[in-house]
């Protein structure tokens, strides 16, 4: 059993930054693959970014922006957003998955059995 808490939303200009974190419990968090995940109002829950045998993926339109890293020693997994637009807001879900390998499965919200609470960012203009 892994439990999830995010940290780390606010409210930021845009073109700003923030940092994420997402602390998880359980002894053998640095064997599960880790997602972030966020959902805006009235759309689907998207994939952003995942991390996992030291090998990162990100959704096209966070690509070069936001950064996903782990500390396994903290059981804790980041999320570095930079030049933040206004079309990120929303709110942002870690999640962890183990026994599935390959970035469709990484990709892929199903895949992940345990999820935070979520955490929310406002990009103002």
């Amino acid at each position: 059993q892994v439990q999830l808490v995010e940290s780390g939303g606010g409210l930021v200009q845009a073109g700003g930054s923030l940092r994420l974190s997402c602390a998880a419990s359980g002894r053998t968090f640095s064997t599960y693959a880790m997602g972030w995940f966020r959902q805006a109002p009235g759309k689907e829950r998207e994939f952003v970014a995942a991390l996992s045998g030291g090998i990162t993926y990100y959704a096209d339109s966070v690509k070069g922006r936001f950064t996903i890293s782990r500390d396994n020693a903290k059981n804790t997994v980041y999320l570095q957003m930079n030049s933040l637009k206004l079309e990120d807001t929303a709110v942002y879900y870690c999640a962890a998955q183990y026994g599935y390998s390959g970035s469709y499965y990484y990709r892929t919200a199903s895949s992940y059995d345990y999820w935070g609470q979520g955490t929310q960012v406002t990009v103002s203009s």
